[in-house]
């Protein structure tokens, strides 16, 4: 199973920041020792062509030159560098590398990824371009040279904050499904909407959590035929979280990537998967619960290999 890194561009951040930046090379280095069937790749470049399937020409120049309003920068909570840029674009190509390895191998991944908060125009919430977003424009754009049918995709987003600038984006394209299962006070305060949101309470423990997972799944099959699925695995919906304020522990983060990856192998449903938000008070914490889902995934991953034979 291939899974893409970019943390070998590290952002200059000021001391203090709170942003977990050691957390993605800590979950490869974690991985290529206790994983070897998951072959690490460096994410290639996203290209201007490939961001503009979902980004301003102005957006996209302003964050590759570094010339964007203060406003625009400090909503995206990085400091401006060349690795920001880099690193911001070489996400997107993790996804979209992703893609097309799961739609040829049934499962791939992203260590990072899921920056569900960047719109079309503007970033934020240590989100730059949307990775989600793009791959999944361009996955259609490549099916639809093959196949008059469009691609249809289902996001499933279960970092603990809602996905605003995905679903903004898709606000108005039936081919894709969105749907956000996160806590409802917690950040973005100003929520889009979602093909399906559900809006969960502080404090919100394993059984609720997994009552209501399951619901949101039947509702996107009743409503939904996808093709494809991008699966954004965040690791703040954890007790242990700093800002996630829900109490899922690590057996109810695990049975939560069971029952996902579950229901699209049932479907037969290629996976995506981007690891989104973790902001544990112990980095370690956050590591594992990602550490879990990677297995879920690999397990998956191995599923459709000797289907495949």
């Amino acid at each position: 199973m291939n899974a893409y890194y970019t943390d070998h561009f590290v952002l200059p951040l000021p001391e203090g920041h709170r942003f977990p930046m050691a957390k993605y090379s800590r979950l490869r280095d974690r991985l290529s020792v206790e994983m070897p069937a998951v072959r690490l790749c460096e994410a290639p470049v996203a290209s201007n062509g490939e961001l503009a399937l979902v980004h301003t020409p102005a957006y996209i120049q302003g964050v590759s030159q570094g010339t964007l309003d203060a406003a625009l920068q400090r909503e995206i909570g990085f400091p401006w560098s060349p690795a920001m840029a880099e690193r911001a674009r070489r996400s997107v190509g993790a996804t979209v590398a992703a893609a097309r390895d799961a739609l040829a191998q049934g499962v791939a991944g992203n260590l990072a990824g899921g920056t569900h908060h960047a719109y079309a125009h503007k970033g934020g919430g240590f989100c730059v371009f949307n990775d989600i977003a793009v791959a999944a424009r361009l996955m259609q754009a490549e099916a639809g040279r093959q196949s008059r049918r469009p691609l249809k995709v289902a996001v499933i987003d279960l970092d603990v904050h809602q996905g605003n600038g995905t679903a903004h984006i898709f606000a108005k394209d039936p081919s894709v499904f969105t749907l956000s299962m996160h806590g409802e006070k917690n950040f973005p305060f100003r929520k889009e909407p979602s093909d399906l949101d559900v809006g969960l309470p502080d404090g919100c423990t394993d059984g609720p959590y997994l009552e209501a997972l399951h619901q949101a799944l039947q509702t996107l099959q009743d409503r939904f035929d996808a093709d494809l699925l991008i699966y954004l695995a965040g690791a703040d919906p954890h007790e242990g979280d700093r800002l996630g304020r829900l109490k899922l522990s690590h057996d109810g983060m695990l049975s939560r990537d069971r029952v996902v990856m579950d229901w699209a192998w049932q479907r037969q449903l290629p996976v995506v998967l981007c690891m989104g938000g973790g902001y544990g008070h112990d980095i370690e914490t956050t590591v594992q619960v990602q550490m879990q889902t990677w297995q879920v995934a690999l397990e998956c991953w191995q599923g459709w290999h000797n289907r495949m034979r």
